[in-house]
């Protein structure tokens, strides 16, 4: 039995990086033309763009934790599409490498597939093909044990995912949930019902407020009900402003170590959510498991593409990684 399994997405990650990749500003222009943010990465229509870096990666959620799960030395398998293309094969040895079982077989047609277009200051945009979900019958159910299994749900079918979690729940597998704003967005009552069952859920803040129906800047309350809905911990992450983390009794509030972002923030919520499972797998101590959560994200974020800077056992051990400011204080 290994010690943890993750289920969720992989992708084919492909990072151009271009000075001729221009963000843009302009709230009120930029909103009547159908860019909510009112921002836009932009670049010269009908132009040859010249680009100054080119790095192809594995990605997506399940493959990114796994990752982290194996660099701090936990026996790790993954259930995740992968197709039966050059970019699945590719993607599979990579994970090998890692020490990461794959346990289900490639998926006849594509592997899914992202292209990040980097701007000079480190902002992205991600283009992102996904191809058909996962089948019921490329979910290895009889193979469904461990002592902890990572969710980030991507597109699965919600029925498959209720057939997952009661044979995760019939094994007495603890369960880490990292849920995915298709589920927010489209499978609102059975996320509902995969949080009430989970020992950990991890979300960001913008996901907690869509969540929640409470307004995203209405913090107290907006986690107070987030908690609420959570029967084991409950964690929101708030980007370089840290993370909340409760277990019912006591609030943990954490910073973020000084970094130095590279690309965005590409696989840092992966970092982040697989980070602090793993803390906690080897610890059972919250405060240690923020740690080693906000460290990862931090490695990540200084590195282009999800996993090249995702920490080992070793690597965490340097004295960069030591102090954390956290703060801990009694349930609202």
């Amino acid at each position: 039995m290994v010690d943890v399994i993750t289920i969720g997405s992989v992708t084919r990650d492909v990072f151009l990086k271009s000075g001729l990749f221009k963000v843009l500003r302009d709230p009120k222009h930029l909103e009547s033309v159908g860019f909510p943010t009112g921002e836009a990465q932009c670049f010269a229509l009908g132009s040859k763009i010249t680009v100054d870096s080119f790095t192809r990666t594995a990605g997506g959620d399940a493959a990114n934790a796994a990752v982290t799960f194996a660099r701090q030395g936990l026996s790790t398998a993954m259930i995740a599409k992968m197709g039966d293309d050059e970019s699945g094969r590719e993607i599979a040895k990579e994970l090998a490498s890692e020490h990461v079982a794959i346990l289900n077989e490639a998926q006849k047609g594509e592997t899914d597939y992202a292209t990040i277009l980097l701007a000079p200051n480190g902002e992205r945009t991600i283009l992102l093909h996904r191809g058909t979900p996962i089948q019921r019958k490329g979910i290895p159910f009889s193979k469904l044990k461990a002592q902890w299994a990572y969710i980030a749900p991507a597109n699965i079918d919600a029925p498959i995912m209720r057939d997952i979690f009661a044979t995760l729940k019939k094994n007495n597998v603890k369960i880490a949930l990292n849920p995915s704003r298709h589920y927010i967005a489209r499978n609102a009552k059975d996320l509902k019902m995969m949080i009430a069952q989970a020992d950990v859920v991890i979300a960001n803040r913008e996901e907690v407020a869509e969540l929640t129906d409470i307004p995203f800047n209405d913090e107290k309350k907006l986690f107070k009900k987030f908690d609420a809905m959570v029967n084991g911990i409950a964690i929101m992450t708030d980007g370089s402003r840290g993370a909340l983390a409760s277990d019912g009794q006591t609030v943990y509030r954490c910073s973020t170590f000084k970094e130095k972002v590279i690309e965005g923030r590409t696989g840092a919520g992966d970092a982040f959510g697989s980070g602090f499972v793993a803390g906690f797998i080897r610890s059972n101590d919250i405060c240690y498991a923020l740690r080693l959560a906000a460290a990862n994200a931090t490695s990540v974020i200084e590195h282009v593409g999800a996993q090249i800077g995702i920490l080992s056992k070793k690597d965490f051990e340097n004295k960069r990684w030591k102090y954390l400011n956290l703060d801990v204080e009694p349930l609202y």
